[in-house]
């Protein structure tokens, strides 16, 4: 395996509107992240990775962009945002970018020129076609629910958004309009940015003839992602454009990518093929989800999930590198999802970390996971935020007249404003997120669960989640040791090793509130070791069996 920089590091995800607000009008800001540079990397993180900053209407909070090139209002200006990156490189701390290339905003400029009429010159920047038999195009369903399609009167076609009527797709199949998201590229690598995460980068590739998904409950939309997922040229793409603009730079780059299995992920990662260095994949994030999908609920079998993981782990251990992360901007509090976010909330946060952080890839940590942040249970409807929660409520209360309890249930447990309360940086008003009223209400629990409180207690999450960073730092097993999984048909405890060369790390991990125990194989007994990291006191040392108390987790480095 070769050695590179993004292999070695631990990344941190910030999600702007969310981190901290500098000037009193309740939106977190650029200025404000200055600020708490110093506490991450007092934290010890390498890469920040920002969600998108720029200039955008805000209909999917910054992820519909209007200009590529310039910084939204309501975060900063541009000598904000080179502030910030003299400031994090300064740090040695590297930036990576939100890269949004499947669809741009409808008041983008080339959009407002697209729609004009069929003959303008940047008409085909995007995917437009005639309706059939009065109807749309396709039977495609939006990813944030009704049809992917928008009827435009100007030029009576309808334009493609896979995400909000607001987000039109780009037509990736016009040279000119790659070339522009090249230049583009270059524009923020030139000033000084060291990658890229690529949103849902794997759908910019539709197959031809964008033809009717499979509707065999004659649903009025249907799931059309085998068509626009994975697509035939999305290999061409990411080639041409590491090719055109990445080979040049020695950027890091994470491919967003749902619906991509192992074999896929082999594909675009492989250093060989020059695509991505990794990607998020979703696998393990859909496994609470029935057949109805995302708000389908349904409880979590360890098992599945130690399958998935290690299916990922052995996958990927010679072709490719993973990406780890349990949470993110879309995703549930992981304390509150994998966790328990009441009685043992700090023992089991440090053990979900402790999971992640041994595993062989990359982690990321998503702003707040590393003081205990949980989901939040608002009382209305009224009071989120998150355009798919809203679109999902709307049809299911509304239109098809759902139980509001029942779905209201499945928004505090799956619903993407979880993770974009405000961060809780101390117990003063608002958690000391702003001076004036937050863009989203904070989470009620902020005079517990904040930063300030963290820092100064030496048994928190955040010095745990520093140790972990440390021993990365400090041990190569960590990054490149091979994976094995004991004991997969537990219920119960999540056990596997790292071996590299002499070395091996066993990793003990009780994902419920009992106590468990775990018989330790013979060819483990015996031998020389010692306790890297643990979030109870532990002896060092152990015997034929090891006790494990509630969400207990040990890592144990053992010499051959």
């Amino acid at each position: 395996m070769k050695k590179h920089w993004w292999k070695e590091s631990v990344i941190y995800q910030i999600y702007p509107r969310s981190f901290m607000d500098s000037n009193g009008d309740g939106i977190g800001d650029i200025p404000g992240i200055i600020t708490k540079l110093d506490y991450l990397k007092e934290l010890g993180v390498d890469v920040i990775w920002l969600s998108p900053v720029y200039k955008s209407p805000n209909d999917d909070n910054g992820y519909d962009i209007s200009d590529y090139r310039d910084i939204m209002d309501d975060l900063g200006t541009m000598a904000d945002w080179e502030l910030l990156l003299k400031e994090m490189h300064d740090r040695g701390m590297k930036l990576i970018m939100d890269l949004v290339v499947n669809h741009s905003s409808d008041e983008h400029q080339w959009f407002v020129e697209s729609r004009k009429s069929k003959d303008n010159p940047y008409r085909d920047y995007y995917i437009w076609r005639p309706g059939k038999n009065g109807k749309e195009p396709n039977n495609w369903e939006s990813v944030f629910s009704g049809s992917s399609w928008q009827y435009d009167e100007t030029t009576d076609e309808y334009y493609l958004h896979i995400f909000s009527k607001k987000q039109p797709d780009l037509n990736w199949e016009n040279p000119k309009l790659r070339q522009e998201i090249y230049d583009m590229m270059q524009f923020w690598l030139d000033k000084g940015i060291d990658g890229f995460r690529m949103d849902v980068i794997n759908f910019i590739s539709k197959v031809d003839g964008l033809p009717d998904a499979p509707n065999p409950e004659g649903k009025p939309y249907a799931s059309g992602s085998q068509f626009f997922m994975n697509g035939p040229k999305i290999h061409d793409y990411l080639q041409e454009m590491s090719r055109e603009v990445l080979d040049r730079y020695n950027a890091m780059t994470v491919g967003e990518m749902p619906g991509a299995n192992v074999e896929l992920a082999k594909l675009y990662t492989d250093e060989d093929r020059n695509e991505v260095n990794m990607i998020f994949q979703f696998e393990h994030v859909d496994l609470d989800s029935g057949p109805g999908g995302k708000w389908d609920l349904r409880p979590l079998k360890l098992t599945d999930l130690k399958k998935s993981f290690t299916k990922w782990q052995m996958g990927l251990e010679e072709i490719g590198w993973n990406s780890l992360y349990l949470n993110n901007h879309d995703q549930p509090r992981m304390v509150s999802r994998f966790g328990d976010d009441k009685e043992f909330r700090v023992e089991s946060a440090k053990m979900l970390g402790t999971f992640l952080h041994m595993l062989k890839g990359t982690p990321y940590i998503y702003q707040g996971e590393e003081i205990g942040m949980t989901n939040v249970r608002f009382d209305s409807i009224d009071e989120y935020k998150d355009i798919e929660t809203l679109n999902m409520y709307n049809e299911k209360v509304k239109q098809n007249g759902e139980d509001p309890e029942k779905v209201m249930e499945s928004i505090y447990v799956k619903g993407r404003d979880n993770a974009r309360t405000p961060f809780q940086w101390d117990n003063s008003e608002h958690g000391g997120f702003t001076t004036g009223t937050p863009w989203l209400q904070v989470n009620p629990n902020y005079k517990e669960i904040n930063a300030s409180q963290a820092v100064k207690d030496d048994n928190s999450i955040y010095h745990y989640y520093r140790k972990l960073i440390q021993l990365r730092k400090e041990h190569q097993i960590i990054v490149h040791g091979s994976y094995d999984i004991l004991v997969p048909e537990d219920e119960n405890i999540y056990v596997y090793t790292r071996t590299l060369e002499s070395q091996k790390l066993l990793v003990l991990l009780n994902f419920t509130n009992e106590e468990q125990s775990f018989d330790v194989p013979a060819d483990l007994q015996g031998k020389k070791n010692e306790i890297l990291i643990s979030n109870y006191e532990a002896s060092a040392g152990y015997g034929s069996a090891i006790p494990l108390r509630p969400y207990e987790a040990i890592v144990y480095l053992i010499q051959n």
